[in-house]
């Protein structure tokens, strides 16, 4: 069959594009699949917002509908496609949550598939337009937080009373002639964007309004933009997905999940009802090892100063980190906290106590803790899914000199088992619902006398110091970002427990 040509076929490719000698007098305005993103499938997204607004039941619907979306993408009836993705994942479902999924889990996947060449170009200029047949209110948080996008054109959803209808508003889905009709709605015609950036036949329309115009070729192996390239790098996000989830994937997670249930409430019983000193062992018969590096110190057996206790200062990736520890250890040891659910503090099998966020009875529960034994915390009061450490709280310091720095790292395929939004109960099952979650413990050498408040150092110096260490072991980077930071960004809350993660 011979190949139907397209006038679009005559633009020059987006590596034509010079991005040097743009500036804030320039104006761009790009499609978002296949141009902005390397990808040309919006499934995975509409996937991701699927499963984290409905769980697995959403997730299994949307799934129903691929086949059927996949005959309209080949028949080229790209705007059935996007409505029966839209139907299929938004009808019924509150749009706060809509906006929730869009603002905290989206924007992690979006940044790791950015187009190297189109976002050379694109971030070359200094006003900035994104036209897209996806629904606004998904991409607009991720194009306008961190990609300092000024306008987004996108396909609007139709709601009634608080929730999504599963239908489009006027004038549609913006494919063809209504992302052209957008575009002059938009701009008049002596203010159109310079250059136009697509990557089919349907982009013609808008693209042809603009003076410069460029084409973004599929080609196989090209590597995405890298984090340290974008405006603002993703820190925080949600959602319980690892991986985007192209429709094989989602396939295999359904068939997962029946597996994984009975897996994960093993594993959690193993850690939690048997034996610390056993723990270990059973976790690891389960598929779910514990790595151990460097040496941890030897227990003291008699002391004669009042405090007995070695203070372990550990990075911060889930709930059970103090328990993987206590494991590594052989034995138990305590952790206060600042807020877990009520079922996780009932199945831990280690002591525990709520932290107050009152610095003098804080500082008298930790010290009694140390008075009593060994004593982990875990310094950033929050977990971080990706490679940086947050500010470590000052506190730890002040109290004690026998500090050793503790590197925990995890390794996780399919969920995460950390939540700012949803149940945080369900934190440890769905970190041991995946095939083979790893934990990475790595001992570090305890502090000298000369990197404690012993020898004169400041509390917060000691703890910056001790946030380096534990970094540089992890190839992480150091920030300054807080649990509250990281709560107003994903939940708009202070990050308290409330009835609903109970």
């Amino acid at each position: 069959m011979a190949k139907t040509y397209s006038p679009i076929d005559n633009f020059p490719t987006i590596d034509k594009c010079k991005s040097e000698g743009r500036g804030n007098h320039t104006s761009v305005v790009t499609d978002l699949d296949g141009t902005l993103l390397v990808g040309r499938d919006s499934f995975p997204y509409f996937a991701l917002v699927a499963f984290d607004v409905g769980g697995i039941l959403r997730l299994f619907f949307l799934l129903l509908f691929t086949p059927f979306i996949g005959i309209l993408y080949h028949f080229g009836s790209e705007s059935a496609a996007i409505r029966l993705m839209i139907f299929a994942t938004f009808v019924g479902v509150k749009v706060d949550d809509i906006k929730s999924a869009a603002a905290a889990v989206l924007p992690k996947h979006y940044s790791s598939d950015l187009h190297p060449e189109t976002w050379s170009v694109f971030s070359s200029c200094g006003k900035r337009c994104v036209l897209t047949e996806n629904p606004r209110i998904m991409v607009e948080p991720f194009l306008k937080n961190y990609l300092e996008v000024d306008l987004v054109l996108g396909t609007e959803i139709s709601t009634c009373k608080g929730r999504a209808t599963g239908f489009v508003a006027s004038p549609g889905v913006l494919v063809g002639k209504n992302k052209a009709n957008a575009l002059r709605k938009s701009f008049d015609k002596a203010s159109m964007p310079d250059i136009a950036i697509g990557d089919r036949k349907s982009d013609f329309e808008f693209m042809k309004l603009c003076k410069e115009r460029y084409i973004v070729p599929s080609k196989a192996g090209i590597r995405p933009v890298s984090q340290d390239q974008l405006p603002k790098p993703v820190i925080f996000h949600d959602g319980r997905l690892v991986q985007k989830p192209t429709p094989l994937m989602a396939f295999l997670i359904i068939l997962w999940i029946p597996i994984s249930i009975p897996l994960a409430i093993l594993r959690v019983a193993s850690g939690s009802l048997c034996p610390i000193y056993l723990s270990y062992y059973l976790i690891k018969l389960l598929n779910s090892p514990i790595v151990i590096k460097g040496t941890p110190p030897i227990k003291a057996k008699n002391s004669s100063s009042k405090q007995k206790g070695v203070l372990f200062v550990c990075s911060h990736r889930t709930v059970a980190d103090a328990v993987y520890l206590s494991m590594a250890l052989g034995r138990p040891v305590a952790s206060p906290s600042y807020s877990v659910s009520r079922l996780t503090e009932i199945i831990s099998p280690i002591k525990s106590a709520r932290l107050s966020r009152n610095r003098e009875k804080d500082a008298k529960l930790i010290k009694k803790f140390l008075e009593e034994g060994d004593l982990i915390v875990c310094a950033e009061g929050t977990t971080c899914r990706e490679p940086y450490l947050l500010r470590f709280s000052a506190l730890f310091a002040e109290l004690t000199d026998q500090l050793v720095p503790v590197a925990i790292s995890i390794r996780t395929s399919l969920f995460h088992g950390t939540t700012a939004r949803g149940y945080k109960w369900m934190d440890p099952f769905f970190f041991a619902m995946n095939p083979r979650p790893v934990y990475e413990i790595t001992f570090l050498n305890k502090l000298s006398h000369d990197q404690t408040c012993a020898a004169g150092k400041s509390s917060q110096e000691v703890a910056n110091n001790v946030q380096q260490m534990i970094a540089s072991a992890l190839s992480y980077k150091c920030t300054k970002f807080t649990r509250r930071d990281k709560y107003l960004a994903l939940a708009g809350t202070d990050g308290t427990v409330g009835d609903k993660n109970k």
